[in-house]
């Protein structure tokens, strides 16, 4: 009887110990448990974040390209408009002229070379002081130093009034007198046989026109041109 006493009491610590056995595993289970959730979860959220930001990525790519693109095709766009301004402004822009002339008409003009040599009526040295050369003109009544545009043909030379002529010609309305270098570049763009001969049969121009730009301080009188000695 004792000894089934002593089993009995053993069998209920061996139970109360089972039992408590129990309830420490099924807490510890349940312990055990709540980290992986926790990992669990934490990994998924993670992995959403990633995701959404690769999702977004690409999207900040495409928005930075179209600001790169709007951004490089402003200047582009200024340039052009520039240009164009600037294109318009030239187009606009006065084109630049020469000095207005004072007087202008047209006449028939002979050609001479008066250095003193007494070739072709040569009557020595200019009037003006100045020695012979291109672009001296003579006039019969215009004031020394006067300059003087010609044109003929297309083409033009600028030179001043350096001597007296054409004498009696002028009377029958040959009012200018050009050196030979002159009268051969309006004839034809060419060069005289000689500086006293132009080289051509042609001894005259008619219809040259002719422009004061600016009256001379020399003798002389301003105006329309007027016939030698009158």
């Amino acid at each position: 009887m004792q000894q089934r006493a002593i089993n009995a009491v053993l069998t209920g610590v061996t139970g109360t110990a089972l039992a408590g056995m129990l309830v420490a595993g099924v807490a510890a289970a349940s312990d055990d448990s709540a980290p992986g959730e926790k990992q669990f979860l934490t990994q998924e959220a993670v992995a959403a974040q990633q995701h959404s930001a690769r999702l977004d990525k690409p999207q900040n790519k495409a928005e930075n390209k179209a600001e790169n693109k709007a951004g490089n095709q402003t200047p582009a766009g200024n340039a052009e408009d520039a240009r164009k301004s600037e294109a318009a402004k030239s187009e606009s822009a006065p084109e630049k002229k020469g000095p207005k002339a004072l007087l202008s008409g047209t006449t028939t003009a002979s050609y001479f070379w008066d250095d003193g040599s007494g070739i072709n009526g040569d009557t020595g040295a200019p009037a003006s002081g100045k020695p012979m050369q291109k672009g001296m003109f003579a006039s019969p009544s215009w004031p020394l130093l006067t300059k003087v545009k010609v044109t003929y043909n297309g083409r033009s030379v600028t030179g001043f009034v350096g001597d007296r002529g054409p004498g009696e010609p002028s009377h029958r309305g040959i009012m200018l007198d050009l050196d030979t270098y002159t009268f051969r570049y309006l004839l034809d763009g060419g060069k005289p046989k000689s500086k006293y001969t132009a080289g051509t049969g042609e001894g005259h121009l008619k219809g040259l026109k002719w422009e004061v730009l600016e009256w001379g301080k020399g003798a002389g009188k301003k105006g329309k041109p007027q016939p030698f000695g009158s």
